[in-house]
């Protein structure tokens, strides 16, 4: 099976687009870094130098220290697609950060994206 083009994707590459459309939506990158750091268990200088490396998604994620077993409570639809039907595990870790980013767009409270 031939992987998806996003896997070898940097994370550096959408970062800015998490960001900005967080701060459209009068939302901060600090928010978006603490959504980061929650589902991957990366620590904020471990994130600036992964991004800094323009390491790719499927590295990002393999790599990750820790990531958070409440990531499994994400539910929902990403791209048309609902995130806890996801098989491939790497796409399911891509669509979980979308579902993340596009909660702290429309508003919700950190508490209730970080699952607490």
């Amino acid at each position: 099976m031939t992987k998806h083009n996003i896997y070898k994707m940097s994370v550096a590459s959408v970062y800015p687009l998490y960001v900005n459309k967080s701060e459209r939506k009068g939302r901060t990158k600090t928010e978006v870094d603490e959504i980061l750091r929650w589902l991957t268990g990366y620590s904020q200088e471990e994130l600036e130098i992964e991004l800094e490396k323009q390491t790719d998604f499927e590295t990002f994620f393999a790599n990750a220290p820790q990531m958070n077993p409440l990531r499994s409570l994400i539910k929902g639809v990403v791209c048309g697609v609902r995130v806890e039907d996801i098989e491939e595990p790497t796409m399911k870790e891509i669509r979980y950060l979308d579902k993340l980013i596009d909660e702290l767009a429309k508003g919700k409270a950190m508490d209730k994206i970080l699952r607490k």
